[in-house]
């Protein structure tokens, strides 16, 4: 069975940015993560849902939502065969209609201002790094819509008496404006590729041949970014002014073997200073001429 692709109300011009979003049953946190874009204060962007195959429940979610979202939506699936994460970002990479491609993941709801900051601070030659914030389980349980739709779920006085301690509210969520912008100046993080909250050009994306389909969890994301890093692709931290928090889930598809090969391809990958998985969007070596990789329309899949 192959990749599928659903689509609700399709925007005649192109959008703005794609914002894709990775999930895998996770419903539940998926449709508050979908709220957090509909109460977006921007709203010139797409979003783009890469499905790692989920059954039926996350299709019904979407079936539900999506004509209430006010948002161009797609939904890319592929059969559950294990992890597979890098390959159905890849499918939703290319169906993605905007040139500037925005990611998270279906457990993160984003602040109202996450897709507005991600398109300000956009700029050539850089990708953008965010990070997130943790919330325990019971926190992440109690969140509802109209906490969404209200911004309750990023203010601490809320999530202080919703069973965060003030340990876990992370001062990404208690400074702003020119504040949050200092603090990025000052972080010694590393300006990774998360792919919980962060964006980069198209053209930059296919001129690494996007994600390495062989990798399983652990470090499949920060992979990504090294090569891009190799490119002259260099990060930029918006830790403090781009939110997403990250609602709690157990990680049973994380194991050891995963993790162990993942390290040996990035030790790899910085070793030799490639910028071109032939594992990525097309299979094969990098083109000796021209376009890094062949020339195909966005959306047409």
């Amino acid at each position: 069975m192959s990749t599928t692709i659903r689509r609700w109300r399709v925007q005649a011009a192109r959008p703005e940015l794609s914002v894709i979003v990775s999930t895998y049953n996770q419903p539940l946190w998926l449709e508050k993560a979908l709220a957090g874009y509909a109460a977006q204060s921007m709203r010139r962007f797409e979003l783009v849902i890469a499905d790692d195959g989920s059954d039926a429940r996350t299709r019904d979610v979407l079936e539900r939502i999506a004509p209430s979202l006010g948002l161009a939506l797609t939904h890319v699936w592929h059969p559950d065969q294990g992890f597979r994460k890098s390959a159905i970002l890849n499918r939703a990479v290319e169906v993605a209609q905007a040139d500037y491609l925005v990611f998270s993941d279906g457990d993160c709801i984003a602040r109202a201002d996450f897709v507005a900051t991600h398109a300000a601070l956009r700029q050539p030659g850089r990708f953008l790094s965010g990070g997130y914030c943790k919330l325990p389980l019971s926190t992440s349980q109690r969140i509802d819509g109209e906490d969404i739709a209200q911004g309750r779920f990023v203010d601490p006085a809320w999530l202080r008496a919703h069973g965060c301690t003030d340990a876990a509210i992370s001062r990404k969520l208690r400074v702003h404006g020119h504040r949050a912008a200092l603090w990025d100046r000052l972080s010694t993080a590393r300006a990774s590729w998360n792919g919980h909250n962060a964006s980069g050009w198209r053209h930059d994306v296919l001129a690494i041949n996007g994600f390495d389909e062989r990798m399983g969890y652990g470090g499949q994301d920060r992979e990504f970014g090294e090569r891009l890093a190799n490119l002259g692709v260099r990060g930029l931290r918006i830790r403090h002014r781009a939110i997403v928090v990250h609602l709690d889930h157990p990680r049973g598809y994380a194991t050891a073997e995963s993790i162990a090969r993942n390290r040996a391809i990035r030790v790899q990958t910085r070793r030799s200073r490639s910028t071109w998985s032939v594992h990525g969007l097309r299979p094969g070596p990098a083109p000796l001429l021209g376009p890094a990789v062949p020339a195909f329309e966005p959306g047409l899949g």
